[in-house]
């Protein structure tokens, strides 16, 4: 069984950083974090983003630690 590679971030600096999805849908290829999805309770950890694709404004909510999985995301536009 493969393992993906896995790179490590700190969740705290990832607010207007740039992502390009491995396989892009609906021609939206390059994102932008646009905000940080805290908690209610300010002890428990970051664990959502909001993700705006640059080509369709369109944003989603994941949790931040998807973006460590190279076989998904890659970080920078490229």
């Amino acid at each position: 069984m493969l393992k993906t590679a896995q790179r490590r971030l700190n969740p705290k600096k990832l607010l207007l950083s740039k992502w390009t999805a491995i396989a892009p849908q609906h021609k939206e290829k390059h994102f932008l974090v646009s905000k940080l999805l805290f908690p209610e309770h300010p002890e428990l950890p970051l664990e959502l983003i909001e993700l705006e694709a640059v080509f369709s404004r369109r944003t989603q909510t994941i949790p931040w630690r998807e973006l460590t999985d190279t076989s998904r995301w890659l970080q920078g536009w490229l």
